[in-house]
């Protein structure tokens, strides 16, 4: 596995609970859920990118 990886995710995770956590105490809560939302939608697709390329590899290997 690689640690860039681990280190993107934390990195969104840490920018929305920050965005998260100001938009809470400035009363946006709507924006603040929807920050959350967009962040989830982020990491998922960092993570089947990674899956993609996995399933490519492995039909690469196998030579089907």
């Amino acid at each position: 596995m690689n640690v860039d990886l681990i280190f993107k995710i934390a990195a969104v995770g840490l920018l929305v609970a920050v965005l998260d956590l100001l938009l809470s105490r400035s009363g946006r809560g709507e924006q603040a859920l929807l920050t959350s939302i967009a962040g989830l939608i982020v990491v998922l697709i960092i993570i089947l990118r990674e899956i993609s390329g996995l399933f490519t590899l492995i039909k690469d290997l196998f030579g089907f």
